[in-house]
C-alpha cells in the first residue's frame, strides 16, 4: 500500500492535468513526487526552496490571480513557521487555497521537535473559516484532496500522516461515520486513531464515530449519537493536541448535560527520538492505555 504522501502526489499530479486553474507550490520537501508533473506544467508547479513564509506568500499571490493553489510541506513548516502568512496572505486577503501537510505530531521522530507539529489544528482553530480534513488511510487522503480542490475558493487543510488504518472508509468530506452503536457513551475517533480506538473499545457497549473532516464539526451526527445513548459521555481521541476538539463538543451539546474527555498528544515534549509507536505509547494513545483511560472515564 502506498503512503498518504505518495497518494497525494499521484492524485495532485492528475488533477493538474485535469484542471488548468490548479497550481502546486512546494518548499523543497516533496519535489521528487512532482517531477513529472513539473515537466508537464512548469508554470504551475513551483518550488520556492526552503522558504516556508514564501511558500504561503506565493500561494496567496497565485490565489489572487484566480488560481487554486495547493501548498505542501511538513506540518511544522506549513502551519507553525509561516502562521503569520497563513493569517494574512490567505485569510486577510480573502483568498483560499489548500494546505497539505505531512509528518504531523510525531510521524518522523528522528527529525526531532522541529519536525513535529501537534498544535497545527489548534492554531488553525484560531482563524476563521478553515475546513480541516484528517484522513486515516491513503484512499481517504485521495478522496479528501479532491474535495479540497473542488471547494471553490475556500481555505482547506489536509493533514496527512504516516499512521494509517487498515481499511479505508467511505468518507464524504463532511459527516462523521457511525461505525458501531452502543448505549454506554460515545467515542469519536479522528483519522489515524481509529484502529487503536476500535481495539481499545472491543467488547464495550459504546458508539464509535469516525471523523475525517473535523472542521466544520459535525454537530448533528454527534447529537444523534448522544441522544441514542444512556449517558451523554463523549470521548474524543485525536492525533494532535488533546482537547483540541473539546470546545466543539461542548458547543454541540450546550443544551445537554454532558461530560467530555479529550485524549490526544500531550503538551509534554518527549525528547528522545524513539519510534512512532513509542511516541503513541508515550502519549497514552496505544490500545491498552486508551482502554484504561476510556473505561476509567465511563466508569466501566
Amino acid at each position: 500500500m502506498d503512503t498518504m504522501r505518495e497518494r497525494f502526489a499521484a492524485v495532485a499530479s492528475r488533477l493538474l492535468d485535469e484542471d488548468p486553474r490548479l497550481a502546486v507550490v512546494l518548499a523543497e520537501i516533496g519535489t521528487d513526487g512532482f517531477a513529472q508533473a513539473r515537466a508537464r506544467h512548469p508554470d504551475r508547479v513551483v518550488n520556492v526552496g526552503i522558504r516556508e513564509q514564501l511558500l504561503i506568500g506565493v500561494g496567496g499571490g497565485l490565489a489572487l490571480t484566480g488560481l487554486r493553489p495547493i501548498m505542501h510541506t511538513f506540518a511544522s513548516f506549513l502551519v507553525e513557521r509561516p502562521f503569520e502568512q497563513v493569517k494574512l496572505d490567505l485569510g486577510h486577503q480573502g483568498v483560499g487555497g489548500v494546505l497539505v501537510s505531512a509528518a504531523g505530531s510525531y510521524d518522523w521522530p528522528a527529525g526531532g521537535f522541529t519536525h513535529m507539529s501537534p498544535g497545527d489544528v489548534a492554531l488553525l482553530d484560531s482563524l476563521d473559516g478553515w475546513t480541516v480534513h484528517v484522513p486515516g488511510h491513503p484512499d481517504e487522503a485521495g478522496t479528501l484532496l479532491r474535495h479540497a480542490v473542488a471547494a471553490g475558493d475556500d481555505k482547506v487543510y489536509v493533514r496527512l500522516s504516516e499512521q494509517t488504518n487498515q481499511e479505508p472508509r467511505a468518507v464524504d468530506g463532511a459527516r462523521f461515520l457511525t461505525l458501531r452503536q452502543g448505549r454506554g457513551g460515545v467515542v469519536l475517533a479522528i483519522g489515524p486513531m481509529l484502529e487503536n480506538v476500535l481495539d481499545a473499545v472491543a467488547g464495550l457497549d459504546v458508539t464509535v464515530l469516525y471523523a475525517t473532516t473535523v472542521r466544520p464539526f459535525d454537530t448533528a451526527t454527534l447529537r444523534a449519537a448522544v441522544g441514542a445513548a444512556d449517558a451523554a459521555d463523549v470521548v474524543v481521541v485525536e492525533p494532535y493536541h488533546e482537547g483540541t476538539s473539546t470546545r466543539h463538543v461542548n458547543d454541540a451539546l450546550a443544551d445537554v448535560p454532558h461530560r467530555v474527555l479529550g485524549l490526544g498528544v500531550g503538551r509534554r515534549e518527549l525528547r528522545r527520538y524513539g519510534r512512532l509507536d513509542e511516541h503513541l505509547t508515550g502519549h497514552g494513545l496505544d490500545p491498552h492505555t486508551l482502554r484504561a483511560r476510556i473505561t476509567g472515564f465511563l466508569g466501566r
